[in-house]
């Protein structure tokens, strides 16, 4: 029998057909843990959609609604509208789409939904490339990595998605990582509260379009924020706080090299990753009031 209490269990069904080491699974427990029943979710077409389920089934015990890669923003706030002229002021309203349905399909929608204030609460699930429709690169693949698109590495930098939200003046906004779920959560529930529109993007790993072990999953996400290629911070009404250190960070190659995206570098391409890196560290710290503890 469920036990609706323990939402990490309750909301989300016991067996899902995500991949093996998918840190998608990973978040949306725990995010629905710190929602809890009283939340209409809202997904597009991407590897969420596992989640929504097919037909009369789905995965979740939750109320929602499967729309389109480009409206995903759009649908919430018009269910936060309904909830509003109800005075249903109690139920969170979550949208959950991947970085293809947010940094670029969805943008449009999103920064619409951002500029109105609705009081939704965004979440980027960031797997870095479209995984769900053949590993196709998209706006937040990194610099040179490979996907069916950019085999030989993409040539562009990535969308800092973060910044273009907090660019719009909402009130939250902050990164995540799978690693960190006590972060995690903390901001889940920060957003939750936040009397507006609320962003959150989260490095979410996939083992199957990054190249990598299932079992490391967890341990590269931390990597991640170890050597600085992804930074958790949060942007609360302007202001900048770090939430990883950005002093005596590991190199960056032992986050590339056991990723088969990265295997076609040569020591010159990860002396530059490192150098972006590193430039980027000391931007986000000259801005942020604090030192970070993680």
């Amino acid at each position: 029998m469920y036990d609706i209490k323990n939402t990490a269990k309750g909301l989300v069904a016991h067996g899902v057909s995500t991949c093996a080491g998918c840190g998608l699974e990973l978040i949306i427990r725990h995010i629905l843990d710190v929602l809890g029943e009283n939340t209409v979710i809202v997904i597009p077409p991407g590897c969420a959609a596992l989640f929504s389920g097919y037909g009369k089934e789905t995965a979740l015990r939750i109320p929602g609604f499967q729309g389109n890669l480009e409206n995903t923003a759009a649908i919430a706030a018009g269910i936060r509208a309904g909830f509003e002229v109800q005075g249903r002021h109690d139920i969170t309203v979550l949208a959950f789409a991947g970085d293809g349905a947010t940094v670029d399909i969805g943008i449009q929608a999103l920064s619409g939904m951002f500029e109105r204030g609705e009081r939704v609460l965004y979440v980027c699930y960031d797997n870095e490339a479209y995984m769900n429709t053949g590993i196709q690169g998209s706006g937040s693949t990194p610099f040179m990595a490979a996907t069916t698109t950019t085999p030989g590495g993409k040539p562009s930098r990535r969308k800092n998605m973060l910044e273009i939200a907090a660019a719009h003046g909402i009130p939250y906004a902050a990164s995540a990582s799978a690693a960190y779920i006590d972060d995690l959560k903390k901001k889940v529930e920060k957003a939750k509260n936040t009397d507006g529109p609320s962003y959150l993007h989260i490095h979410t790993p996939c083992p199957t379009g990054w190249g990598f072990d299932p079992a490391l999953s967890v341990s590269l996400a931390r990597a991640a924020v170890q050597t600085g290629a992804w930074v958790l911070y949060e942007i609360e009404k302007g202001k900048l706080k770090l939430n990883s250190k950005t002093t005596k960070l590991k190199p960056v190659s032992d986050y590339l090299k056991p990723q088969g995206r990265f295997k076609h570098l040569s020591d010159k391409d990860i002396q530059d990753i490192q150098q972006e890196i590193d430039e980027y560290i000391q931007v986000l710290a000259s801005r942020s009031e604090n030192q970070a503890v993680i």
